[in-house]
């Protein structure tokens, strides 16, 4: 099974950082406040752990810009303290040292693609997400816990450069920008 090369997206600033400013999480929560114990907590935002003894939040967050029946919103960490995003990388981020992941591709319009989803080794990620985007429905893949379905990253394909659809609205672009913004991917054809 072979593929394209793929990018990690960590959560965007954006998300972090209206948490960060007192915002709720996707339940409309305030968000639970904790102390690490060091026993891997990946912060979603670095996409480093979280070292024993640092502060953390607990949050539900939901990385899709619309509700559907498929936009999963579950659990996630992320330091208590702003900090520095980690850059889109093809690299396997260092917040991802389980054994295992439940790796899965997204439609354009932030729908599961059926017959993606697996459980799939971590030393293969990289591998199944690029190949999942022989696919042509498949716009993105999301990397998710296999044991408890918590949202991990963002996968794009590295040809991937447009943002998804609200990104642009967010953050003050005209549609059809081609920028490197997270979660970007090139919209698919019809």
């Amino acid at each position: 099974m072979t593929g394209k090369a793929v990018i990690f997206e960590a959560m965007p600033t954006g998300d972090a950082q209206r948490i960060w400013d007192g915002g709720p999480d996707a339940y409309g929560n305030p968000p639970e406040r904790a102390v690490s114990d060091g026993s891997g907590l990946p912060c979603r935002h670095c996409l480093q752990m979280i070292a024993d003894g640092k502060p953390y939040l607990i949050i539900a967050y939901r990385p899709f810009e619309s509700i559907t029946p498929y936009a999963e919103t579950g659990p996630v960490f992320l330091h208590a303290d702003p900090c520095q995003r980690a850059e889109s990388s093809g690299e396997l981020p260092q917040s991802l040292d389980s054994p295992s992941y439940l790796v899965r591709g997204y439609s354009d319009d932030q729908r599961i693609v059926y017959g993606t989803g697996s459980v799939v080794a971590r030393v293969d990620v990289s591998r199944y997400a690029g190949a999942l985007f022989a696919n042509p429905a498949v716009a993105f893949v999301d990397v998710r816990s296999a044991s408890n379905n918590c949202f991990q990253c963002r996968i794009l394909a590295d040809d991937q450069m447009d943002i998804m659809p609200g990104q642009a609205a967010r953050a003050g672009i005209k549609p059809g920008a081609q920028i490197s913004v997270p979660y970007r991917h090139k919209a698919q054809s019809t």
